[in-house]
């Protein structure tokens, strides 16, 4: 029996990124691999008709490749983590549906999927934990659930389009505690500058039915700004789209200067933030 998802509710904005990947999963096999989206796809009651056309545009294919760059670029920060640590502990903040650390799971790290639970009560149904894997139901601004975390052996925390739903005072306070917290951790995200988060609000954000500009998190110098949060902290950054990779003939011009585009006007970013011991 499939898992029904009623249209405008929270669990309905776990749809796109899902989309996306298995979109990306078609179109670009040669850079992006997750046979789990189109599984997940298949076992969704959601009509998937209407965004499914506006996905499958050039604009819309464009923004299901940068679901899957992220994910891949976020898979290659936890991965190097894990090289040494790897007994640590992998936290997905604002999980969804996100399938990451089956892409990461070295057999001996243990994993942690964070999200409200709305999302959770879905996750339990299509993605129930696995061997050394939970699934936690909180939100993420009550940091109640740093206790729920074994971070002993180290601690590695993604998060894959989720601060840009926090204002900057929500992120600065999760990630100097979670520095206080997990000494010798580390904490990689996606950002963007205020340009890009209006073009994220006139495009997919604007699918969820995300209005309010103002609460959107948007960064233009991560190491600046981010950096002078805490002394406990250093913060690095790359290009989101083609830091980690080269998408090079891959993918169609427009792509390619799209990414470029997205890079260097919009500050699309993969910002890593180390704790210090």
């Amino acid at each position: 029996m499939k898992y029904h998802i009623e249209k405008n509710t929270v669990q309905e904005t776990l749809i796109l990124p899902l989309y996306g990947r298995k979109l990306c999963s078609e179109r670009f096999p040669e850079l992006f691999s997750d046979p789990d989206s189109a599984r997940l796809i298949d076992s969704i009651d959601y009509d998937f008709s209407e965004k499914g056309k506006k996905m499958e545009t050039a604009i819309g294919l464009f923004g299901a490749l940068e679901v899957a760059q992220r994910q891949y670029d976020l898979a290659y920060e936890v991965s190097t983590y894990l090289k040494a640590h790897p007994n640590a502990a992998v936290v997905n903040l604002g999980c969804g549906l996100d399938t990451t650390f089956y892409r990461v799971d070295n057999g001996k790290c243990r994993g942690y999927n964070l999200d409200m639970p709305d999302v959770i009560k879905v996750r339990n149904e299509l993605l129930p934990p696995r061997e050394h894997e939970r699934n936690i139901a909180c939100d993420l601004n009550d940091t109640s659930w740093f206790d729920e975390i074994d971070g002993s052996d180290g601690a590695i925390f993604f998060a894959a389009g989720v601060f840009y739903y926090f204002n900057r005072e929500q992120v600065r306070t999760l990630i100097t505690a979670m520095s206080e917290h997990f000494p010798g951790g580390t904490a990689v995200f996606d950002t963007c500058n205020k340009r890009g988060v209006k073009m994220m609000l006139k495009t997919w954000l604007k699918e969820a039915g995300i209005t309010d500009v103002g609460a959107f998190f948007a960064v233009r110098d991560p190491e600046r700004e981010i950096g002078a949060w805490s002394d406990n902290i250093t913060v690095s950054s790359k290009p989101y789209m083609c830091g980690y990779r080269p998408l090079g003939k891959s993918v169609r011009p427009l792509y390619r200067f799209l990414s470029k585009f997205g890079d260097n006007y919009v500050a699309m970013k993969i910002v890593k933030v180390e704790f210090a011991n």
